[in-house]
Formats: C-alpha cells, structure tokens, sequence
C-alpha cells in the first residue's frame, strides 16, 4: 500500500465518526423526507405512493395551509422594525458614559431568558382581564385589547414580544460598532458632517455587513415560527379562528398530531423552498447596500 493511500485511510477514520452521523442522522432524513413526500405516509402503515397529490392538497387547501402561510409572511413586519430597534439601541449603548454596562446588561438581559418562560410571563401580561398591559392602558385612559384572544391583535401580541428579546441582536451590532474607525469619525467631523449625516455615511455602511448576516437570520428564523404560537395560544394551538396557526406549527400538527407524515414532509420541502428563495433574494440584493471594509477604503 502506498504512502498515499495509508494517508487516505488514516484521514478517513478519523472522519468516519462524522461521516456515520452525516450520512445516517442528516442525508439519510432529508432524502426520506423527499421521498414521503410522494406517499401518503401514516406511521403506522406502510407508505404508499400518491405522487403529487399531498402538494396538489397543499395549495388547495384554502381553510389550514394558505392562512398558516399568510400568518407565518405577516410575521415578517417585525423583520426591519426588530432591525431598526437594535441598530439604535446598540448605537444609544455605544455610548462612552458612565454606566453604561448597566444598560447594555439591562438590555440583553431578556435575551437569555428562556422562550418558555418568557412565554408564560407574556401570557400573564397580555391577560384581557388582569394582565399587565391592559392594566397600564387603563392607567392611562387609553382604549385595551383582548390580545392574544383577538384575531385581529394576536399577531400583533407575538411581535411585540419578540420586540422584547432583540438584546441579543443588539449585543452584535455594539461588537460591530466598536470596529468602526474611530479616524472616520474625526475626518467627518472636520469636514462639517453632523451626527446623522456620519451614521448614514460611516456607521451603518461599516456594520452592513452584520445587518445582513442577522438579516439572513431573521428570515430563516421567521419561516420557523412555532414556540410561542405553540405555547401560548391554548389547545389545539394556532387560535383564536387560525389566526396564530403559523406555518411551522400547522406542519408540526399534521405529523405529530393528525400522523399524516406525507403531508408534513411535503410542507417541510416546500418551507425549505420558501426559505431557500426569500435567503436568495436577501443575497441578491445585498450587492446594493452590503459593504466591506476592503471596498470602504
């Protein structure tokens, strides 16, 4: 045997531990999940193929799949303002006052507070009748909301408590922040620029880059809504009237709950292309307004 080929072996048993996992725990899945989602697939009996048939239901059905898919796309209004909020917290914080830390750690503090839990706490605030927050509107003689019991303001109640937990983001755009030359600053500032006009100019091209990798992120993130839909809104979830049925959560049902496999693989792909197309898109037009520091200079 040759040198090179003992070098072959020898590199490839000491992959083979990932190699097992990938191709048994991840490509073996996905390529099952494909086919399954050409079958009509209960678990319980054997897979039976349909071709086409679970994606031909999918878009047809006008009562669970395309209301899940317009709940899930409604989300993403919280998308730039979560954005907008965290590019100025972070700048509020990058800040050299005194202090400081206190905030920066008040702010990422919800973050690490786990979903459930903070579930549950917003479940209490957003109560109708004692919650928190109806009880502050009151308070200030402004009219209340049944929340999370209003088909109209339940999605809305989601995005305000996400809004709550943008610390984490905030945290990466204050690391961004504190790479900016500090040079650049200084040379606009001779030059007569004002506070915003060097935030349009220096800051936000500087940490471009960062705003899109949590771009990607959030759209992602967004496609896979379902812990708090899941939690907070009774049973079965996704009420009142499917308002809260996101897209991850009626996928969710039909596999762990109505069994039907088949057709949860078929949502599966197609979420995977909805995401696959939306990530596409955000890259596409990222040559417009992502800069780099090679191309800043």
């Amino acid at each position: 045997m040759t040198r090179s080929k003992r070098e072959l072996l020898m590199g490839l048993g000491f992959i083979s531990p990932w190699l097992i996992g990938f191709l048994g725990l991840t490509l073996y899945p996905i390529l099952a999940s494909l086919y399954y989602s050409f079958c009509d697939y209960r678990i319980l009996s054997p897979p039976q193929w349909v071709g086409i048939r679970n994606y031909v239901e999918l878009f047809t059905d006008h009562d669970y799949f395309l209301p899940s898919l317009y709940n899930t796309v409604f989300m993403f209004l919280e998308l730039p303002i979560a954005l907008a909020i965290s590019v100025a917290v972070a700048l509020l914080l990058n800040q050299k006052l005194k202090g400081m830390a206190f905030f920066r750690a008040l702010y990422y503090l919800p973050s690490v507070v786990p979903t459930v839990a903070s579930s549950i706490l917003w479940l209490w605030m957003l109560n109708p009748e004692y919650g928190l927050v109806n009880k502050s509107l009151e308070f200030m003689h402004l009219p209340t909301s049944e929340w999370l019991q209003s088909p109209i303001w339940s999605k809305p109640a989601f995005i305000v408590l996400d809004l709550w937990v943008v610390g984490g983001g905030v945290v990466i755009y204050l690391a961004a922040l504190q790479g900016v030359p500090v040079h650049l600053y200084e040379a606009a500032e001779l030059d007569g620029a004002g506070p915003l006009r060097r935030t349009l100019s220096i800051t936000l091209p500087y940490i471009s880059p960062v705003i899109f990798f949590n771009l990607i992120l959030g759209v992602i993130g967004t496609f896979q809504y379902f812990t708090q839909p899941f939690l907070m809104t009774g049973q079965p979830p996704g009420g009142p009237a499917n308002s809260t049925l996101t897209y991850a959560l009626y996928l969710f049902q039909n596999a762990f709950s109505f069994f039907r496999m088949g057709y949860a693989c078929a949502m599966a792909w197609v979420l995977f292309l909805l995401t696959l197309v939306a990530t596409l898109i955000v890259f596409r037009s990222s040559a417009r307004w992502v800069y780099y520091e090679g191309e800043l200079k």
